[in-house]
């Protein structure tokens, strides 16, 4: 193998799409609010990225064994004019440092040959005065901490940097971006392309699904069809948290239950 190849079934429709990129995040944000999408938009997978140099295993979902970075593909509504379906991409997977720029340079190979139309990739960042397990690859920002859950956006060019202002998202001032969503943004920029970033203060002690809630109301302005009752990821997010601090009160918080330092996934 040459290098990094997103295959996608052939069957699927691949041009003017807006693509949404769920790689690990604070609170697991990402990967929350990647599921919650392939349920309500009722997204199928339709393949995934491959490359000698990742990690070889699979994500057993349901008995059917999946690639560690997967795609899916459906046709939900979408406000983008001539965005005629959505390709999520989405990993557990902390992408190792090496392979960054090269599966970025794939992704945009791939976006460029079939016309992609918009780009949006999901992040979050820690509550202030906490810091994540996520092995130095977790974004730093300075915002504006209130009392609710904050958002901030990123854009790749000026009319995605208009589109957050009107989706009532401050635009993050000043910050540091790691891994595979900071490759994904430079190199957005350096194409000029309609790419953002939305971010979400998240907990990073556990699966954040109120964070996750948070983030997808602002989805709903690019994708109307997702404007659903946000109840269900709250009491999701009550039954995860409580298990999560059971299972540390039952560890007694030892150095043997932290995360291991080289760890590959999240989830």
């Amino acid at each position: 193998m040459d290098g990094p190849s997103l295959r996608i079934n052939t069957i699927i429709e691949q041009e003017n799409t807006m693509v949404i990129a769920c790689f690990p995040s604070v609170g697991m944000v990402s990967s929350i609010v990647a599921h919650y999408l392939i349920d309500h938009l009722e997204l199928e997978f339709v393949g995934g990225l491959v490359d000698d140099r990742l990690p070889t295993l699979s994500l057993i979902q349901e008995g059917v064994p999946l690639p560690p970075i997967r795609a899916y593909a459906g046709k939900p509504q979408c406000s983008i004019d001539g965005c005629d379906q959505v390709i999520l991409l989405m990993s557990e997977m902390v992408v190792p440092e090496p392979l960054v720029h090269k599966i970025v340079w794939a992704l945009f190979e791939w976006s460029k040959e079939h016309q992609v139309l918009a780009g949006i990739v999901i992040d979050a960042f820690a509550k202030a005065g906490m810091k994540s397990n996520m092995d130095g690859v977790e974004p730093v920002v300075e915002y504006e901490d209130t009392d609710g859950i904050d958002v901030v956006g990123i854009g790749c060019n000026e009319t995605v940097r208009d589109m957050l202002k009107e989706m009532d998202i401050p635009l993050l001032q000043q910050g540091v971006i790691r891994g595979m969503n900071a490759g994904i943004l430079s190199e957005a920029t350096r194409r000029g392309l309609g790419t953002m970033s939305i971010m979400v203060e998240a907990d990073p002690r556990w699966p954040d699904a109120r964070a996750a809630a948070v983030l997808i109301e602002k989805l709903n302005a690019l994708l109307p069809s997702i404007d659903l009752p946000n109840q269900p990821l709250i009491e999701e997010a009550e039954k995860l948290e409580a298990q999560l601090k059971a299972l540390m009160d039952s560890a007694g918080k030892s150095e043997d239950s932290s995360p291991s330092t080289n760890a590959m996934l999240y989830g």
